[in-house]
């Protein structure tokens, strides 16, 4: 697999253009199978996820044409089959498909999905939520069988699930009658996924609440759309600005999407400072404290971030609690920031403790999903000396070109193929 080497330390400097959210992109790429019209998505992150989600969708016999950072996307003349196992195992999102695919055609067939080591990620939230619209559901050897189209009802989510949401809004829209779903996820590319579909002709009320209402319409339309910023891409660079002590400008960091890292770059004592409302500059910090995080649902601090913010945490005075509350086995990598020096107990499953101020020392390491990925890389830029980190493959899933963008900021940063 491929390998990142850093050599470090690094400062940081220049301007960083964060590039569409994969979260945002894989579900209204799935959404395309809802309208016969050619659509064209712009911002569109070029990360390996985006190529498996456009293979899957043109197993169903969808028309794609990617351009740089533009997808066009026609899927006229598509037929149900089922997708293939290395493509739905590779990555969790590949259960994005069902709320389009069962509206489209009235069955799919799926491997179970696979995706990021991080612990267990239950899918019974989807399956409860799709028998509530009337959809039959078989398991077996390995493989969701859905059939039926979807009927309106009132939807009430087991938990609330990004994903989830996204497919019972897919499955709604082209149904007859009104869909309520509650406790519905509010994430910024939840809503983008309904303000696209919108813009094709969809009637979906109540966005960016927990509470949606679809009225479902005949057809959609084709159409135009931008995918949101990537808010983990930027708050992932802000925080390794902040931890290299760089000076970094950030432009399409949406500061009313981050509300919680502000709030604990405030609590550490990180020097930065708002530009616009999409642009941010990160500055030298002299003293870092220590601070508690527990993540949360949106808008609480995101799963996705606590890992990166650990080795911010590394360089604060003083003992972090991280409290992970979503994934049980996503602080593993708070083992690999200990071979590095780093002062880290996992005090358990939950809970890992960060104290701080300590060097980091540069060593090989192992990446075991993408978010922990992007976090060594982190660490190997404040690290002293080499690091190496295998399965750079991981960190492809979310991060377009993190090493060259990384490079064009100073970073002491190459691939081996």
């Amino acid at each position: 697999m491929a390998k990142f080497i850093i050599n470090g330390p690094n400062r940081l400097k220049g301007t960083y253009q964060v590039v569409g959210s994969k979260n945002a992109a894989l579900p209204i790429m799935a959404a395309c199978l809802l309208t016969d019209q050619q659509v064209i998505l712009k911002n569109v992150p070029d990360i390996s996820d985006v190529q498996v989600m456009a293979e899957i969708l043109r197993q169903f016999g969808a028309k794609i044409k990617i351009e740089q950072n533009s997808l066009c996307i026609k899927a006229d003349s598509v037929n149900p089959r089922k997708i293939p196992d290395n493509l739905s195992g590779h990555m969790r999102a590949s259960i994005l498909i069902l709320g389009a695919a069962i509206s489209r055609f009235g069955k799919i067939d799926i491997a179970y999905p696979g995706g990021d080591i991080i612990g267990a990620r239950p899918i019974d939230t989807h399956l409860e939520a799709f028998e509530a619209l009337g959809i039959k559901i078989d398991s077996q050897d390995n493989t969701l069988k859905l059939k039926n189209y979807p009927k309106s009802n009132k939807v009430i989510l087991k938990e609330i699930s990004v994903t989830s949401t996204e497919n019972i809004v897919m499955a709604s829209v082209l149904t007859k009658g009104i869909t309520e779903i509650r406790l519905a996820a509010c994430e910024p590319h939840v809503a983008d996924l309904c303000n696209f579909l919108n813009s094709l002709g969809a009637k979906i009320s109540g966005v960016g609440s927990h509470i949606l209402k679809i009225e479902g319409v005949n057809k959609l339309t084709g159409g135009e759309w931008r995918i949101v910023p990537d808010q983990l891409e930027a708050g992932t660079i802000a925080i390794a600005a902040a931890a290299s002590r760089s000076e970094v400008v950030i432009r399409d960091f949406v500061v009313s999407d981050n509300d919680a890292l502000i709030n604990k770059f405030d609590e550490i004592g990180v020097n930065y400072k708002k530009i616009t409302e999409t642009e941010i500059v990160i500055k030298p910090t002299a003293k870092l404290k220590a601070t508690n995080i527990r993540t949360d649902i949106y808008p609480g601090f995101q799963s996705d971030l606590q890992a990166p913010m650990a080795v911010l945490l590394t360089q604060a005075i003083g003992n972090s609690e991280i409290f992970e509350t979503l994934y049980e086995g996503r602080l593993n990598y708070l083992y690999e920031l200990a071979r590095m020096g780093a002062n880290t107990t996992i005090k358990e499953t939950h809970i890992g403790i960060v104290s701080g101020p300590t060097p980091l020392s540069g060593t090989e390491l192992i990446s075991f999903d993408i978010r922990a990925g992007a976090t060594l890389i982190l660490a190997g830029l404040i690290a002293e000396g080499k690091t190496i980190i295998d399965r750079a493959e991981h960190i492809d899933r979310g991060y377009e070109n993190f090493d060259k963008k990384l490079r064009s900021l100073g970073a002491n940063i190459k691939r081996l193929p």
